[in-house]
């Protein structure tokens, strides 16, 4: 297998239409780099000119050493990792696949030196990291909550929500509010409102706006900015929804906001569902990641909602300096 360095174009060209994180779309990642501390790196596994292995990293050398991410900590990436793609179906050459391409693009970047620091949050479609445990890396599972949407109707997604949650949802509709997509000026508010929930809290929030901005241009009407306007045009809360081709991310907001005691996150995520179900748009769009199902207090919120938890992996070196890695990895932990 011959591990390559791509450009972000050749990187577009090879990686698959489905079964991706969506920050392994080249749009957000052009964005990524834009913005991130250190060189975003594209590596691809090639058989013949077939590419059957990808893997986008941040590289940031300082002089205490090197750290190799995927995803970069802070940017609120939620998972990266490897996309392997096998040409045959059958259980032994996907193994052998995914182990060659692992040993053969650890071997390129090199992550084993004693000052190097590697910490790789894979993505849920990717489901064996044997090969890196083998390598002697250390692994964790982490879980997110995903709503399956496939063939669904808002009447069945509806009835798998909990009572609570369906009452919720009716008593926001009864109120003079009105949820809509908006352009970047609610991108804009929805940000404001979680900083300043994040400085409440006295919480560190590294988000920039240039980045939030520069992202949801970037990914066009892939990236949704839902908006709770009252009844005098006020703004009252918001969720901006990011897209891969699979999936929908509830990537930014959902701070705690009501109107006349009525909370209206509710409201903003079964919105988000519903344009789901029924935008043709967003035809293959067959499931929402709630980003998240690692926080006790949250998902106790989120587990109404009927959805699946989703097992990801997480993939890090074991050595000075990475519980400080993992910490930074937190900050933005939903």
């Amino acid at each position: 297998m011959e591990i390559e360095r791509l450009d972000i174009d050749e990187w577009g060209e090879a990686v698959p239409d489905s079964g991706i994180e969506l920050f392994h779309q080249p749009e957000a990642l052009e964005v990524l780099a834009e913005h991130v501390d250190g060189d975003l790196e594209l590596y691809g596994g090639f058989k013949g000119q077939q590419a059957i292995g990808l893997l986008p990293v941040v590289t940031d050398s300082k002089l205490v050493g090197t750290t190799v991410t995927s995803p970069p900590p802070s940017m609120n990436v939620p998972r990266l990792g490897p996309v392997v793609m096998p040409t045959s179906p059958k259980q032994r050459k996907i193994e052998s696949v995914n182990s060659k391409f692992t040993e053969a693009v650890l071997e390129t970047i090199d992550t084993g030196g004693s000052l190097s620091l590697f910490r790789m949050v894979c993505n849920s479609q990717y489901l064996d990291p044997r090969p890196y445990v083998w390598a002697d890396y250390d692994l964790t599972t982490q879980f997110t909550y995903r709503l399956d949407l496939a063939d669904a109707t808002a009447d069945e997604t509806m009835a798998g929500f909990s009572s609570s949650l369906r009452r919720e949802i009716r008593s926001a509709r009864e109120l003079d509010v009105s949820v809509s997509v908006e352009g970047l000026d609610g991108a804009r508010a929805i940000y404001k409102a979680t900083r300043e929930r994040y400085a409440e809290q006295e919480r560190p929030f590294p988000i920039e706006w240039s980045y939030v901005r520069d992202l949801v241009s970037a990914l066009g009407d892939r990236a949704r900015p839902y908006v709770v306007r009252g009844p005098d045009g006020a703004f009252l809360g918001g969720i901006t929804a990011l897209y891969s081709p699979d999936a929908a991310y509830f990537w930014q907001g959902g701070t705690r906001s009501s109107y006349e005691g009525v909370s209206l996150n509710s409201l903003v995520h079964w919105q988000i569902i519903a344009d789901i179900l029924a935008d043709d748009a967003l035809a293959s769009v067959t499931g929402y990641d709630l980003m998240g199902a690692n926080t006790e207090r949250l998902c106790r919120y989120k587990s109404k909602f009927g959805a699946d938890l989703v097992p990801y992996y997480v993939v890090e070196s074991d050595g000075i300096g990475m519980d400080l890695a993992k910490a930074t990895y937190s900050t933005l932990k939903r």
